[in-house]
């Protein structure tokens, strides 16, 4: 919260990016109900990864993350904390914001709710994973590049399920299916990426 304009990028970028695409292919609504799950998710996706980068970078340029490593709490906790942190200042303003923007692609409410509620699971494993990638990068030259290709093949999983959910709903299927494997996958990344960033924070450090 002290890096508010890191916050404030990544909204207006959000709500640009998903507000462009009305713009850019007319007033067809048809056309933007099956293209607006994607859009959405593609642009919380990019929002999300903007401040990865310096998710521990101020810690590591001041020396917060040694004492953080030589602290006696484990580290997987304050990685946890950090990554808690991330989510509140990044990704749960997404969701808020999501079913507004959802109304320009004339959207009803279940298909609201459908993307609202994908939104809200899937949304803290592009934080945890991303925190692998930027623990991976941390003093890398050039890292931003290579932290976006470490970490957009691991969120493809969460942008089919995610975007999926809509479209299975829209067509009678159900969301409960995909909404079941977003779950699966947030609870999957709470248990592994403190893990995996710890290790690669330690590597990063030595």
């Amino acid at each position: 919260m002290r890096r508010k304009t890191e916050v404030l990028t990544a909204l207006f970028f959000f709500v640009i990016v998903t507000s462009l695409f009305p713009l850019g292919i007319g007033p067809e609504p048809a056309l933007l109900r099956k293209i607006a799950p994607g859009v959405l998710w593609v642009g919380a996706l990019l929002a999300t990864m903007l401040g990865l980068q310096r998710m521990f970078a101020a810690d590591h340029a001041d020396g917060t993350l040694e004492q953080m490593v030589l602290s006696p709490t484990p580290l997987a906790l304050s990685v946890s904390g950090k990554n808690l942190a991330h989510w509140i200042v990044s990704g749960l303003p997404l969701v808020v914001l999501a079913p507004l923007l959802g109304i320009q692609f004339d959207l009803d409410a279940g298909e609201l709710g459908v993307l609202t509620l994908g939104l809200l699971l899937g949304t803290p494993v592009l934080s945890l994973v991303g925190s692998i990638g930027a623990a991976l990068t941390l003093g890398v030259r050039g890292g931003g590049v290579l932290l976006s290709l470490l970490v957009l093949p691991l969120y493809v999983p969460t942008l089919i399920f995610g975007a999926g959910a809509v479209q299975a709903h829209n067509s009678g299927l159900g969301a409960g299916g995909h909404l079941s494997l977003l779950a699966a996958l947030t609870v999957l990344a709470l248990f592994f990426a403190p893990w995996a960033t710890t290790a690669a924070l330690r590597i990063a450090l030595e």
